[in-house]
């Protein structure tokens, strides 16, 4: 395996024609070290980045917990643990699930971990599981997502006042309990998980469980999204942890997807055409750039020319596809002298970037992921 030094000396020794993903394989193994410090059971959310070589590393790091939503997530851990031959354990924690998933989870894969926020979801896991005295159930808490930049309450999640009800069901019926929310993708301030945390502990001060689970939204760093260290989201967690009754006998949870394996992944585009402060290139919110179309996040970018002008203007973008919602509108900051033939090296794309990926309009990213050796154009560690 080829490793080059930068994304520079990728386009001076390759002939990049389709977009193109570069990882940092030591960025990753420093977000994974970093977030040894939160000292809870890491559940890695498959949905984040689902490829085989994150998957893997996260196994030889002795991440062996992953969270899973659907039955495809399922299998496809199943098989990467086979090929390693490793142990893992998987939590099904999408609220709302199929009963041939559940079934299939439980009866072919071994899982007994399920999440629900519903009576109606817990009869389904019974019925499905031919009532299982060995499962363990977490009921899904919505929680304001005041300090998210998408919100993740709306969808999903009983609302406080009748999380008691449910979770005395569920305790009846489950050999383990356990409460889990979501703070909103990419919080941007630790208060999300105190707030969280101290509206759960008055339940689970009174309704004894097994697990505490604070789920994702743990965040990265975008041009004018800068959060808190990370550091200060552990603590907050950690100082909530302490007002927890009988915590000695809880295992704490965490979810974090973005925060692990966004900056360990970059991809180079090409300009195709520039037309005022406009630049067409050949990737778009069809191929790897959906998250800077809808949600209109605004990533890290530098334009991989030696002769770049030293001024910067903004610029917004237009993918390949014939369709105009095919487009982003940023600001991208560039040189001045973007133009066409030129190559853009775009930053954080290790979360849900090749994750929500399509071939529409016949457009592909290369199969190919190139190891690089520099740091990320933006870190938040």
């Amino acid at each position: 395996m080829d490793v080059f030094r930068d994304a520079f000396d990728v386009i001076e020794n390759n002939e990049i024609i389709n977009p193109t993903l570069i990882l940092r394989k030591h960025i990753l193994q420093r977000s994974i070290n970093c977030f040894r410090n939160l000292r809870c059971e890491i559940l890695y959310p498959v949905k984040t980045n689902p490829e085989q070589f994150i998957i893997e590393h996260l196994l030889e790091e002795e991440i062996f917990s992953f969270d899973v939503a659907s039955l495809g997530e399922i299998e496809k851990i199943s098989r990467i643990a086979a090929e390693k031959n490793v142990s893992v354990k998987m939590y099904f924690m999408h609220p709302v699930k199929s009963r041939h998933a559940i079934r299939e989870a439980y009866f072919k894969h071994n899982i007994r971990h399920f999440s629900l926020d519903s009576e109606y979801e817990l009869e389904k896991i019974l019925q499905e599981t031919q009532n299982a005295k060995d499962l363990c159930l977490h009921v899904r808490v919505a929680i304001p997502n005041s300090f998210a930049e998408i919100n993740l309450s709306e969808k999903f999640g009983i609302n406080l006042h009748n999380t008691p009800s449910l979770l005395k069901k569920v305790k009846k019926v489950a050999q383990k309990t356990g409460v889990c929310f979501h703070a909103g993708s990419q919080c941007m301030h630790s208060d999300a998980y105190k707030m969280a945390i101290d509206m759960l502990s008055k339940i689970v001060n009174e309704i004894s469980v097994d697990y505490f689970n604070v789920g994702g939204g743990f965040p990265s760093v975008y041009p004018g999204l800068k959060p808190q260290k990370m550091e200060e989201f552990f603590h907050v967690i950690h100082e909530g942890f302490l007002k927890l009754k009988n915590r000695e006998k809880i295992t704490f949870l965490a979810e974090p997807g973005r925060a692990i394996v966004a900056e360990c992944m970059s991809l180079i585009v090409r300009i195709e055409l520039r037309r005022d402060d406009f630049l067409y290139i050949n990737d778009g919110t069809y191929g790897n750039l959906f998250d800077a179309g809808f949600p209109k996040f605004v990533f890290p970018m530098r334009l991989l020319r030696k002769d770049a002008a030293s001024d910067s203007i903004p610029f917004q973008l237009y993918g390949p596809t014939c369709d105009s919602m095919d487009y982003m509108h940023g600001p991208f900051y560039l040189p001045s002298n973007a133009q066409e033939g030129d190559y853009i090296e775009i930053g954080q794309m290790g979360s849900y970037a090749k994750a929500m990926c399509t071939n529409f309009n016949g457009f592909e990213t290369s199969k190919e992921i190139i190891h690089v050796q520099d740091e990320p154009i933006m870190s938040l560690y």
